[in-house]
């Protein structure tokens, strides 16, 4: 259902508040004049796509949390991915010197990482193409250690565009992006960034439904993986762990995945939640995969993901898109469990945390058509929901 302009309007001027800055803040950060803003929140004008993009740049905030129709955010991510995929289609043939020195790339890739892992997609997706042509050019023109320090930013630089891209289901375009950050570890020369491109190149095997193909992999890179003997390495172990329970509960393998869980504990406990190589990792993020995990093994662990669910909640600390993952996986436990009701406010509270990832999750549609098909009450409130994930 698409927003009517008093809505956006509304929304833009809540966030507006709650960031504490008048009206003329907000049009010296965005650069949009004074009078389109006091049209846009009375609601009598409506805000282009470049001039929401450039309001919610100035308010710190994906597009998506200002507009809910489901066609303007996903247009502008569709139509940015033939430019991430120029951006990197002679990622060997050195070109011009980068615009940007180093230390203005790492801060634009840090915004990058920020944007991923709270599901800032579209925000993501329109930067990532200069992102990457800058960081293909820095390290073809940089010497010596800035070289490896260049690497380490293109695979972070591809990372960080690849979630777009997987999670838009452009899986040719990611695995392109994954080849990238391994040709880029091969520079970069460090071990954990091999542990980090190991982790995400799961992506192409869950893409493809190749889970034992994609566990072998991913127990390959453990046994490669640095000792865990300091908070990065321990975290980067621990993350890989976590992700081959995940593709052991999908291959249907439980012993392996049970295996993996119980390696990853320990090591979740050595270290304070937080990102790490550009991972979540600790004790929270060990819960949400035990849900996950359960989940990936179908019917007969529910009552183990309720249990978890029982017990704990994501802190709001966390990144954006974990805890909407945790929502989500959560939602199709009580589907099977028949909790209709939980799950719809699970689905509800996953789109409240991380709505272009709620939208785009295949789960997250599959569950909506099979509430709205069993659920009658509330039928209007979960219509809505229906067509603005698109399951109907």
């Amino acid at each position: 259902m698409t927003d009517t302009p008093r809505q956006v309007g509304g929304r833009i001027a809540a966030r507006r508040h709650a960031r504490r800055m008048t009206q003329a803040d907000l049009s010296r950060a965005s650069f949009v004049s004074l009078s389109m803003i006091r049209g846009i929140e009375r609601g009598v004008r409506s805000p282009s796509d470049k001039t929401l993009d450039s309001l919610a740049a100035a308010l710190d905030v994906d597009p998506s949390r200002l507009v809910n129709g489901n066609s303007r955010t996903s247009g502008r991510v569709h139509s940015a991915l033939p430019h991430i995929s120029a951006a990197i289609a002679g990622y060997d043939v050195p070109d011009v010197p980068a615009p940007r020195s180093l230390p203005e790339l790492s801060s634009a890739v840090n915004d990058a990482l920020t944007w991923r892992l709270n599901a800032q997609y579209s925000r993501l997706a329109v930067q990532a193409p200069a992102l990457l042509g800058d960081a293909l050019r820095a390290l073809h023109t940089a010497t010596g250690h800035r070289r490896k320090e260049a690497a380490q930013l293109l695979a972070s630089a591809a990372r960080a565009a690849d979630a777009v891209a997987y999670k838009f289901g452009a899986y040719d375009l990611s695995a392109r992006l994954v080849e990238l950050m391994r040709w880029a570890c091969t520079r970069a020369g460090d071990p954990l960034l091999n542990a980090t491109t190991a982790y995400v190149r799961t992506e192409t095997f869950l893409a493809a439904r190749s889970y034992a193909t994609g566990l072998r992999a991913l127990e390959a890179a453990i046994d490669a993986a640095p000792s865990p003997k300091e908070p990065r390495s321990i975290a980067a172990r621990g993350a890989l762990h976590m992700r081959a329970a995940v593709v052991a509960g999908r291959a249907g393998d439980e012993t392996a995945a049970d295996t993996h869980l119980a390696e990853a504990e320990p090591l979740a406990a050595l270290v304070p939640e937080g990102i790490y190589n550009g991972t979540a990792f600790g004790p929270s993020s060990l819960r949400i995969h035990q849900v996950s995990v359960a989940v990936s093994l179908g019917t007969a662990r529910v009552s183990w993901a309720l249990d978890v669910a029982r017990e704990w909640k994501p802190p709001r600390d966390l990144p954006s898109e974990r805890r909407s993952s945790f929502y989500i996986e959560l939602a199709r436990a009580q589907v099977w469990a028949g909790l209709m009701d939980d799950a719809f406010e699970s689905l509800k509270v996953a789109r409240r945390a991380a709505p272009q990832h709620t939208r785009e999750h295949p789960w997250a549609r599959e569950d909506t058509a099979t509430l709205r098909r069993l659920k009658r009450a509330d039928a209007e409130e979960l219509t809505a929901f229906a067509e603005w994930i698109g399951a109907v």
